[in-house]
């Protein structure tokens, strides 16, 4: 049965998805007429638990509207914004300015399991910080006209301790997005929260319930040596919360360590000085590594200090610590008698050591009276992600003001080091991250260094809202009149610097005409938050009528409404929106088709998605005929372009390959 949001245009309504797939799965729940039967429902819960009035579960004022305001769709849509996009056609890199909520509903549909990791820096809520205020919508004053002090200017609401709902307030705007957040994820997603003493409490049980408790993966202390709380105890420290999609999926997290990968240069050194004598290379290993170690560069691995013909090792352990090894015998090489056994037996299995005796990887005694022990090779060390981390923040503004021609443009930046370093551990190569509070646009710098280090191909999504700067402030003076101002203008010159840098480095690649090789994906796309090209978004149905008398209504206002819909001023824009609402992400790409004459038509594609869309305001009976007999490919072209004939036969030959916008 029609209705009048199948005729908006809206992002995903995951309400009906989810209510599509309850229904999928137990029909029985539902009524004739398609309704769910809430009595229905109620039989499937423990009678215990629906009558018990006092059990544990985390509320505050104003939850379930935040939970309505997550899964209600949007109607406004993402226009490209050229001018302040660096080499587009060059990266996947996207920086969206708008209000998050509303973005993320856009993008919930085209990036839903795209994202292996999301990164966010939230208000803290210390009663200074602001708190969004979710009221987008059409019906109410656009929020790109609240403050009047720019044209996509938006209003944000300060929350104050003396505000009987202060916590409440902030649970409010970080339960919706997390909700939606959560999609993004793959199955093997993983989310970091930065966040401090105020709401971590809060955070960890808001957190429980969008992801599930089991899915805590650990938190993290920074420690940034900055007192922030001088009235009690000194706070140094902020934290950062872990969870994953699914733990069940989780390989927790290892990589090579760093500290092997310098020792390992030192052995490639020596080799290449010395040739390839163990002996002697392990000498000038061993004073290396004691200079190395007197200032703990190297603590915790430095007894990597043995040297063999196949490289680095240090000799495990082959002793269980109690009672419940495994007992077998093992014959020395030489003397071809029982080498001797700890006392709890060995830690490994026979068929373990059998594999490392095969590959040369045990180190034996020069008789059976010493225990054989199984060699660790230095390349394969790795490390952990570990709770504690520090770095001062300090060092970090001080970074970021001399990028930004020492003008202090933001407080308290995230360490572009302490993302790198996190990331290094849960994003593959050829990942996506998002962070959906971009602030001074931290994370767009971590991925875009992280890759020119290892030539990953990593990509990011930052979304930010455009809160207006201080007056008073020096981002204000420097001419940042919006936060994400500053995140764009910070990644530009990220990309100005790391392109320098490379042409430092390889001056060739910029003399031989290999521009791809020497961008690489250094720089973004940037997108804006606005309403939508359809004015039927104003468009409000009657109380008083019934819902066929709305929806013919909405229909002629429509045909009238939107006849000059398509323009050369808004061509793009509209395909964009379009594209994005039926799925395709904001990297799509279009090829005209020549083969069709009458009408102009293009295919798009993302890479996982195509279609053919036709934005003009009439199908040509020539083109209708053409999809005929060209039925395999989807076609999306606007509603008011068809004519009852010509939308009858298009519905009839595509089916559901056609769609009218």
């Amino acid at each position: 049965m029609e209705n009048i949001n199948d005729l908006m245009p809206l992002s995903n309504d995951f309400n009906k998805e989810r209510l599509t797939a309850l229904k999928s799965l137990f029909p029985d729940l539902f009524t004739n007429e398609g309704s769910l039967n809430a009595d229905e429902l109620k039989k499937l819960v423990d009678p215990r638990d629906v009558n018990e009035t006092e059990r544990y579960e985390f509320r505050w004022f104003g939850k379930s509207q935040a939970k309505r305001n997550a899964f209600t769709p949007t109607n406004a849509t993402l226009i490209y914004d050229e001018k302040r996009s660096i080499n587009p056609t060059e990266t996947e890199n996207l920086i969206i300015e708008g209000e998050n909520l509303e973005v993320l509903k856009l993008l919930s549909n085209s990036y839903r399991e795209k994202v292996k990791c999301i990164y966010i820096d939230p208000p803290y809520n210390t009663g200074k910080d602001f708190v969004y205020s979710d009221n987008y919508t059409e019906d109410k004053k656009p929020y790109w006209e609240q403050t009047g002090v720019t044209e996509n200017g938006v209003k944000i609401d300060t929350n104050v301790e003396t505000d009987g709902r202060f916590h409440s307030n902030w649970l409010d705007m970080m339960f919706s997005r997390l909700l939606i957040a959560r999609a993004f994820l793959k199955p093997d997603g993983v989310i970091f929260i930065s966040i401090d003493d105020n709401e971590v409490h809060n955070l960890r049980k808001l957190c429980d319930e969008v992801f599930g408790p089991d899915n805590f993966a650990g938190q993290i202390i920074w420690q940034t040596a900055t007192d922030n709380n001088p009235t009690q105890i000194a706070a140094e420290h902020e934290y950062v919360i872990c969870y994953v999609k699914d733990i069940n999926t989780q390989d927790f997290w290892e990589i090579p360590s760093e500290k092997g990968k310098t020792i390992l240069l030192k052995y490639e050194e020596l080799k290449a000085e010395i040739g390839n004598d163990p002996e002697k290379i392990q000498t000038e290993l061993r004073k290396w590594l004691r200079k190395q170690t007197n200032g703990d560069d190297l603590s915790g691995i430095a007894h990597y200090s043995y040297v063999d013909e196949k490289g680095v090792f240090y000799p495990g352990n082959s002793a269980n610590t109690r009672q419940g090894g495994y007992t077998y015998d093992i014959i020395h090489p030489v003397t071809k008698k029982v080498c001797a056994k700890p006392e709890y037996g060995y830690r490994f299995k026979k068929d373990t050591f059998n594999d490392a005796a095969d590959n040369g990887d045990v180190m034996w005694g020069e008789n059976e009276s010493l225990i054989p022990k199984i060699k660790k090779r230095l390349d394969t060390a790795t490390q952990k992600l570990k709770s504690n981390y520090y770095e001062d923040n300090r060092a970090t503004s001080q970074e970021l003001k001399t990028l930004m021609g020492d003008k202090k443009v933001f407080d308290n930046p995230k360490s572009v080091n302490f993302l790198k370093h996190a990331f290094r551990f849960v994003l593959g190569k050829d990942e996506t991250i998002l962070d959906f509070f971009g602030g001074s646009g931290s994370t767009g710098q971590a991925v875009m260094e992280l890759n020119q280090e290892d030539a990953g191909n990593r990509r990011y999504i930052l979304i930010q809202l455009p809160e207006s700067t201080d007056v008073k402030s020096e981002a204000f003076k420097a001419g940042y009149k919006k936060i994400s101002d500053i995140t764009i203008e910070r990644n530009k010159r990220v990309v100005a610097k790391l392109i320098d840098e490379k042409k430092k480095e390889q001056p060739d690649l910029f003399t031989n005409g290999h521009k791809e090789d020497s961008i690489n994906g250094l720089g973004f796309k940037v997108f804006k938050l606005v309403k939508s090209n359809f004015p039927r978004v104003e468009w409000a149905p009657d109380p008083d009528k019934m819902t066929e008398e709305n929806i013919a209504t909405l229909k002629l206002y429509i045909q009238e409404k939107e006849a000059q819909l398509v323009t050369p001023f808004n061509r793009d824009e509209l395909m964009t929106e379009i594209l994005l609402k039926n799925g395709f992400t904001l990297n799509y790409k279009l090829v005209k088709q020549e083969n069709i004459k009458k009408n102009e038509i293009y295919l798009a594609t993302d890479g996982e998605k195509e279609t053919l869309i036709c934005l003009d305001i009439d199908i040509d009976m020539e083109t209708v005929e053409y999809f005929k007999t060209n039925t395999e490919k989807r076609l999306i072209c606007l509603e008011r372009s068809l004519d009852t004939t010509k939308k009858w036969n298009l519905k009839h030959y595509l089916r559901d390959m056609f769609k009218a916008f």
